[in-house]
């Protein structure tokens, strides 16, 4: 008995669409970090890109439990000295709102190329439109 290994572009990648508004950040990351894994069908091959593209709308409307945006804090360091900028949750949501759950599924999928690799199959827009209606993107609810 063998086990099935999905071959590249042999497997259907879909669209799909999700409100975040009033969503919590962490659960609705793992939920959208498994689908752009493909750990949701049945072919998931761990070495393969099967996953599906997703488009979070509404993404300026998510929350945080607890105190966490004042507490929650995002750095980057440009590698000189002096080069670390940290920002709070509340300040990147003011000026970037799409940027809080792109980096909470970018913690959640694996490090490398093929992580990067899915991690392109996100799509966050901060407002209700966004430009992929041409694919005719399914929409996908949580509870």
């Amino acid at each position: 008995m063998s086990s099935f290994m999905a071959k590249p572009g042999l497997v259907p990648q879909a669209w799909y669409v999700i409100d975040a508004t009033d969503q919590v950040v962490g659960r609705l990351a793992v939920q959208i970090a498994n689908i752009i894994r493909g750990k949701h069908r049945p072919q998931f091959t761990p070495h393969q890109d099967t996953g599906e593209f997703v488009v979070v709308i509404n993404a300026e409307k998510i929350k945080f439990t607890g105190n966490k945006w004042a507490s929650q804090t995002y750095s980057t360091y440009s590698g000189y000295a002096g080069g670390l900028r940290t920002v709070t949750a509340a300040d990147l949501r003011e000026r970037h709102p799409e940027r809080i759950l792109e980096f909470a599924v970018k913690r959640m999928v694996p490090r490398g190329p093929l992580g990067r690799k899915q991690l392109l199959k996100l799509k966050v827009y901060a407002g209700s439109n966004h430009p992929h209606q041409a694919q005719q993107p399914k929409e996908l609810k949580f509870s």
